[in-house]
């Protein structure tokens, strides 16, 4: 029965190995900025009134950078 509940524990551990992988590609990594105060409250209610985040809204003003920087 022991053999039993190991398999179980592999077939569980490769099953989230290759979930794992699929992920990889679209992992996120925190990072920290310092913004003036002001800034950040206006960053904040601009996020409420788009019905949004600040992280989805600096995430979409990179992309657009960076897009633009090629």
């Amino acid at each position: 029965m022991a053999d039993g509940v190991k398999k179980n524990k592999k077939s569980r551990a490769k099953k989230s190995n290759s979930e794992k992988d699929k992920k990889e590609p679209t992992a996120k990594k925190n990072t920290s900025l310092r913004l003036e105060q002001a800034m950040l409250k206006q960053l904040k209610i601009r996020a409420i009134e788009d019905d949004t985040s600040v992280q989805q809204l600096l995430e979409m003003l990179v992309t657009d950078y960076l897009k633009k920087s090629k």
